[in-house]
This record gives structure tokens, sequence and C-alpha cells, in this order.
């Protein structure tokens, strides 16, 4: 693959513009975790109340993204995320002016979820320049944005020791409306958008078990490395006894990881095969969650979270190298229903992890039950479901194939 070829197929502009929103977005989507340490001890809160604030956001995320899937494939990817970035101002602006207590925290983590929701419009925005040879490093490159909770880990801790936590949601206002007239600017939807299709058509796709099997895949890689993005900060301050900033420095490394590999997982997938190399991710992830669950020191428990979140990160840029050929007219909708379940996943971590160190006084309960139900058990559904991909939206090793799954092809007349 030649990257001069690359930039020729399709609009760097657009690829760019939909970058930053999705990091802006995500940045925005994690800031009650990132923040997490300095809110709970102003509303005194226990171990469950903490998991539920943080993943509350990953909900909302998880129901606007259906929401905003379905409107882009109506009106378009860029109108579609120029609205997303405009609600997200009020919740920005309540978290800033108006949040305080814990139910009003509550409130503006669900309203947060419109900027979770930015995956539906942010990925086919890209991904639609694109032929499908370039799909895995496309919507690798897009979904780097995902590099956004990082920001939040890093900055929002020394930011809010300086100014209070109200404030960081008042100057993550100043990164959202640059962030906005950029995309204003520069962003274009392709000449080849599809044209609006009946709500029916997209009943027909939710009825493929292929949409719910890569809904459970991204629920893993996804759900796992959002689900812990947003939970870091809690952790390594409850279980180390770190500082606020040292949490947060320690969240930053390990989600960067995630965040970088993110762009690899879709060129490696793309080189080798989404469903040979996805295959071995859920079971490396599986196997370095084992050993969180045993909660080792400090040194080894970082090396091992490093290692979680690359492969998670890695397996983000897989799945949605997969998506884009086994649903090539429906990728709005498909790509909000699939993202949902990414925030569902999301939302599940936190909470168990709060609610088990609640109710046992240990995080480890929590790791060995996404050990065994994500990582091993999510290989184990990845090898049924791709024994029926061969010779349809998979050729040979694994790879994506060029030409749309012949069944798709009623929905493509729709």
């Amino acid at each position: 693959m030649k990257l001069r070829d690359f930039r020729r197929a399709g609009h760097v502009p657009t690829l760019l513009s939909a970058f930053l929103y999705f990091d802006v977005s995500f940045m925005i989507w994690l800031l009650p975790g990132a923040l997490a340490n300095s809110i709970v001890p102003a509303f005194g809160l226990s171990d469950s109340q903490k998991g539920l604030m943080v993943a509350v956001p990953l909900l909302g995320g998880a129901v606007l993204r259906l929401a905003l899937g379905l409107l882009t494939d109506r009106v378009g990817a860029r109108r579609a995320g120029l609205l997303g970035m405009s609600l997200t101002i009020l919740p920005l602006m309540m978290g800033w002016l108006w949040a305080d207590s814990f139910n009003k925290m509550l409130l503006v983590g669900l309203l947060l979820g419109v900027s979770g929701a930015s995956f539906a419009a942010a990925l086919p925005l890209a991904s639609r320049w694109y032929p499908p040879r370039y799909q895995g490093l496309a919507m690798g490159i897009a979904g780097a944005g995902n590099s956004g909770t990082a920001l939040a880990t890093f900055f929002g801790p020394r930011l809010a020791l300086v100014w209070g936590w109200h404030a960081v949601f008042g100057l993550a206002l100043i990164a959202l409306l640059a962030t906005l007239a950029f995309f204003l600017i520069f962003a274009k939807d392709s000449p080849e958008q599809p044209a609006p299709r009946p709500l029916t058509t997209y009943a027909d796709v939710l009825k493929l078990a292929d949409t719910w099997w890569f809904c459970l895949l991204y629920s893993i890689t996804f759900g796992g490395f959002v689900g812990l993005a947003s939970f870091l900060n809690v952790f390594f301050l409850s279980q180390y006894g770190l500082s606020k900033v040292q949490a947060g420095n320690f969240a930053t490394f390990c989600v960067i990881a995630g965040s970088a590999l993110r762009p690899l997982g879709g060129y490696l997938a793309d080189r080798f095969g989404g469903v040979r190399l996805l295959t071995g991710l859920f079971l490396i992830a599986g196997t370095t969650m084992l050993g969180l669950a045993t909660l080792p020191p400090l040194f080894a428990g970082t090396v091992l979270l490093f290692a979680t979140m690359a492969t998670l990160g890695m397996g983000n840029g897989a799945v949605f190298q997969l998506v884009p050929q086994r649903f090539p007219k429906e990728i709005g909708v498909t790509t909000g229903v699939v993202g949902s379940a990414g925030g569902f996943g999301g939302f599940l971590l936190p909470t168990v992890l709060g609610s088990m160190k609640q109710a046992t006084g240990s995080f480890s309960g929590g790791f060995l039950a996404f050990a065994l139900v994500g990582g091993i058990g999510g290989a184990l559904a990845l090898a049924y479901a791709s024994r029926g991909w061969h010779g349809t939206f998979i050729g040979a090793g694994g790879r994506a194939a060029e030409a749309a799954p012949a069944s798709l092809s009623i929905l493509a007349e729709a």
C-alpha cells in the first residue's frame, strides 16, 4: 500500500475533519471519568456511585448513536456532525455552571452522550470517500480520534487542580467551538452518498445475524477500551493510592496505547485479515485481564493495562475494517447500531467494576469477569460467526473481499 495512492483515493481535508470531530468529542465524552477523582470528594460518592457516574455518559452515547446513525444516512454525515457538535454545547454549559449535585452530574453525563454519538457520523464521513482496499487505514485514522480520551485523562485532573472541575467543562467549550469551525469549512460529504432509504430497510439490517455478531465483537473491543478509559483514573487512585494528577498520568499512558494503535489494527486487518487478527487480539486481552484479576503491584498492573488497551484499540480498527465491507450501503445505520453496542459494553464495565468493589472490597472479580466473557468468550464467538463469512465478504486469508456480499443485494435495491 502506497500512501501517495491513499491520499489520491479520497479526500484528506474531510478525513482530518472526521478525526478532529471524533477527537474533541471523545475528550468531552470522557470528562466525567477524567474528573472523577475531583468530583467524588465533592459529593461523597460510594464505589458503586463512582462506577455509575463515569458509566452514564457511555450509556447516553450508546442510545444517541442509533439516532445519529439514522440521521447520517438520511441527511448526510456532515450535517449530522454539525448538529452533534452544536448539541454538545448544552451539557458542557450545564457541567460548567449548573451541576452541583450527584443527580445533576448524572444528567450532564447522560446528555454528554451526544458527543459519544459522534462515532455514527465521523466514521461514515471518512469511509464513504475511500474504496474497499483502503477502508482499514481510513477508518483507523478517523477512529484514532479516540485519542481524545488521553487528552481528557491528562489535562482534566491538572486543570481541575488549578481552576476546579466545573471550569474544565467551560474550557472544553473552546476546543469544541474551534473544531466546529474547522469542520464547517473543510468537511464535505462524498459524492457517493447513498440515497436515503425507508426505515424498513434499517429494520432489515437489524434482522441480519451478522449485525448482532459485530455488535458483540465491538461491545468487547470498544466497550472494553472506553469503559476502562473512563474508569482508570478511579482505579489507579483507589487501588494504588496515587494522587489525582498521578492517577491521570498513569491512565493517560494506558489510554494512549489503545488510541495510537487503532490505525495499526485497521492496517494489519487489511493486510492479514480482520478475522485472524481479531481472534489473536481477543485471546491476548483475555490473558492480560486474567493477570489484572490478581491485582498485581503498580508496575506490573500498568504494563498489563497498557497491553490490554493496546489490544482493544487494535481490535476496534479490525472490527471496522470488516463492517464497511459487510454493509457498504448501510454504513451509517450499521455504524450507529454497532457503535451503540460498543457504548453499552463500555457502560457495563465500569458499572460492574464499581459494584464489585463495593460488594467485595476488590476489583478482582470485575477483571476476572471481563477476561472470561470478553477475551475468551469473544474469541470463541468470532470463531463461530466467521464460519459463514468465507466466500461472501471474507476472502482468502480472512481479508475482506472487494465486492459487497450477495445477501445485501435486496437492501441495495431498496
